[in-house]
């Protein structure tokens, strides 16, 4: 559920009022770093949800935080667990996931958003910030990463970094936002000026170096991701992105091929619960609900050649496992065989 809204004649505005608290190692908000007791709720339809999917799982925080998959679906009222036996979180043991807003803040009036962590014992949502959600898994949890797990954002890069992430959330991720409900002729026309030219820097970034910020895969790349993977299947038609394709630039979609089969990255996207999302949901933009049959995935598995640019992807870390089978997509919803990325 997109935590926004659209005023009529003006241009798309997403409300980030987030449920704020931090989980850290001193617990100085009363919640402290303590593995087993949170659980991550996600569902992998989601852009914001989906690079929290991709951070633990490169982390490797699975034994740490345990993960709830909503259904790709939901209503004005809540995302729900329509997945799972009886459409209950069997660790939460609730259908709805405004439940658990709920107990947190009586009444909450705000969007009921993934991603979101729960306090297990309580049952309440401790944060839905998800901007700072994945920063945390990088450093408050830091004690509890996996024996190779990479820097996903070094010290050394931040300041550029966070200056690039910044970029990459106004105009790209939540660019595409901003054409798709854009509420006039004006707003719509500004918002794609911005987005292309956002997507056009990306491009002659990417031509010269693997990664945004270089050599190595950084928080950067996680965020840019989960945008491109949805940008055909979803945002060039249903949210008129339409000036190309993400096919049609050279450097992006070697970029995006190139992360997509590396274990983490593709092996947690579903485009089957992308579509039906973006599709069955958006009724003012789709009311037939109408689920379109393309485009052709295959793509996404053809030689990238970006290994000419050298680099080394996990820094002076190792790639994750696979993952965990109660943790694998569908096979019918990614073309990777087995819907586990190659190495």
């Amino acid at each position: 559920m997109e935590n926004s809204y659209v005023l009529p004649g003006q241009e798309y505005s997403r409300d980030t009022s987030y449920i704020e608290s931090r989980i850290t190692r001193d617990g100085a908000d009363g919640w402290p770093v303590e593995p087993g007791r949170y659980r991550l709720v996600v569902a992998r339809a989601c852009p914001w949800a989906n690079r929290t999917i991709i951070v633990r799982r490169l982390l490797g925080l699975e034994d740490s935080i345990s993960l709830a998959l909503c259904g790709p679906t939901h209503d004005m009222r809540s995302w729900t667990f329509d997945l799972d036996e009886g459409e209950h979180d069997p660790v939460l043991g609730i259908h709805w996931l405004a439940e658990a807003y709920y107990r947190r803040v009586p009444g909450y009036r705000k969007g009921i958003t993934v991603p979101a962590i729960v306090d297990v014992p309580t049952g309440a949502v401790v944060t839905n910030d998800f901007a700072r959600m994945t920063l945390a898994f990088s450093s408050e949890w830091q004690e509890h990463h996996r024996e190779g797990a990479p820097d996903l954002y070094p010290e050394a890069l931040r300041e550029e970094m966070d200056a690039v992430m910044k970029r990459v959330y106004t105009e790209v991720n939540n660019g595409v936002y901003r054409c798709g409900f854009a509420g006039s002729q004006d707003a719509y026309d500004d918002a794609y000026e911005r987005l292309f030219t956002a997507l056009d820097w990306l491009e002659d970034r990417l031509a010269t170096r693997r990664y945004l910020m270089g050599e190595t895969i950084t928080e950067a790349d996680v965020r840019l991701f989960t945008t491109l993977v949805r940008f055909d299947p979803v945002y060039h038609g249903h949210f008129k992105c339409n000036r190309n394709k993400l096919i049609e630039m050279p450097a992006l979609w070697a970029y995006a091929r190139d992360l997509f089969t590396t274990p983490g990255f593709g092996d947690t996207v579903d485009f089957a619960q992308i579509k039906s999302h973006y599709y069955e949901v958006h009724t003012d933009l789709n009311p037939s609900g109408i689920v379109p049959g393309g485009p052709d995935l295959s793509g996404w598995l053809e030689p990238h050649g970006r290994e000419a640019l050298g680099g080394r992807p996990w820094g002076d870390g190792t790639p994750p496992p696979a993952p965990r089978t109660e943790e694998l997509v569908p096979q019918d919803a990614t073309p990777l065989p087995g819907g586990v990325a190659s190495a």
